[in-house]
């Protein structure tokens, strides 16, 4: 079954629709990943980009991202309202990467916090560790270290208090 069915995208969907990135171009730094694969009027993302590494051919149509213009800066991922951009870190030596995502939850996270990192249809994989908090307009963008493996399926973190 589809996202469609689901709610849930998953990476070999993201990859025959041509929104993920080579392993090459993962394995370079940080780069975006739009996991928005509906047509619907939003293109926020494309003026958000200060690369303008995201473009669309029509206000409905859906976000595509130039992977060389791309710098991973995690701006389109505060300005999101669909929290469907993420941004993916695999050039980290050693078996962690980062993940960079959105967070409308409270409490909001700290740097050096451990967090429950969770999947894409909300599973709790293990722990991580927060590395940098910043936000824009009420969502808090959080880049949390996380294991290699985890890295194309963290889409969203658990704070305890």
């Amino acid at each position: 079954m589809g996202f469609r069915e689901t709610g849930v995208i998953k990476v070999g969907e993201l990859e025959r629709l041509g929104l993920m990135p080579s392993r090459e171009r993962l394995k370079k730094g940080p780069v975006v990943i739009a996991e928005c694969p509906e047509e619907i009027p939003c293109n926020i993302c494309v003026d958000a980009c200060p690369f303008k590494a995201i473009s669309m051919d029509k206000i409905y149509g859906i976000p595509r991202i130039d992977w060389d213009k791309c710098i991973g800066c995690g701006v389109c991922v505060a300005y999101c309202p669909g929290l469907a951009l993420f941004v993916v870190d695999l050039s980290k030596y050693g078996d962690k990467a980062y993940v960079t995502l959105p967070h409308e939850f409270y409490p909001p996270p700290r740097k050096n916090m451990t967090v429950k990192l969770l999947s894409r249809d909300g599973r709790v994989l293990g722990a991580g560790r927060v590395v940098k908090v910043w936000s824009y307009n009420n969502t808090w963008v959080v880049t949390v270290e996380v294991p290699k493996e985890y890295a194309m399926e963290v889409r969203g973190i658990w704070v305890e208090e």
